[in-house]
């Protein structure tokens, strides 16, 4: 049986998102379509925490709630062990939580646990995140290369990239090393990827002579 502290999470939380249309003003809605239990939840936190004027504080509460399953296997199995009744994990986020966060954080991490979903809270964050980055106009891109960057490389890349982005979008670069690639670079833009490398090129080759 979920609790009633849970359930009304839940409702202030899935409620909510799921009337949205009806009873949510268009300035809330976040700014892409994202679909599946996973986004229900962080589309209900998204316009809990627009309405409140807390975005980027919620977005440092689920961080760092994220931060520490990472970290502390403790808390980490907490979230994960499924014999835990719904009731007690919802009203044990709330003692944990409601004195050190964001109202909005308490009811998403307590609708998780009366739902039996604690175990998908690294999910719900990661969708949560890819809203905010919508909200930021920004698009993530990533440069695979067989050395390491200098910055002012990275920097003329960067650079590069904007010309390749809709206006006002800002461009968000990671960068990894594969010495596999052998030289050249590996670019990913959203979901457009550039092969520019010494092994992409090479394997072209070869399939033009098979």
């Amino acid at each position: 049986m979920i609790s009633s502290a849970a359930t009304r999470a839940s409702r202030a939380l899935l409620g909510s998102a799921s009337r949205r249309s009806m009873s949510t003003a268009a300035e809330h809605k976040p700014k892409i379509d994202l679909y599946g239990i996973h986004a229900r939840y962080a589309n209900a936190a998204y316009i809990a925490a627009s309405k409140a004027s807390i975005l980027d504080k919620v977005e440092t509460e689920l961080l760092a709630i994220r931060k520490t399953a990472a970290e502390s296997p403790k808390f980490g199995d907490y979230l994960k062990n499924p014999t835990i009744a719904r009731d007690k994990k919802a009203a044990a986020m709330k003692e944990m939580l409601e004195e050190k966060m964001s109202p909005v954080t308490v009811n998403l991490m307590t609708a998780l646990a009366g739902n039996a979903r604690l175990s998908e809270t690294d999910k719900v964050v990661g969708a949560y995140l890819e809203l905010m980055k919508a909200n930021r106009g920004e698009v993530e891109a990533t440069i695979t290369s067989a050395e390491p960057l200098t910055k002012a490389q990275a920097d003329a890349v960067t650079a590069a990239m904007k010309g390749q982005v809709a206006e006002g979008k800002k461009v968000v670069l990671s960068t990894t090393v594969d010495p596999s690639i052998l030289g050249g670079l590996q670019v990913q833009i959203g979901d457009q990827f550039l092969d520019l490398s010494v092994s992409g090129k090479i394997a072209s080759m070869s399939r033009n002579l098979v």
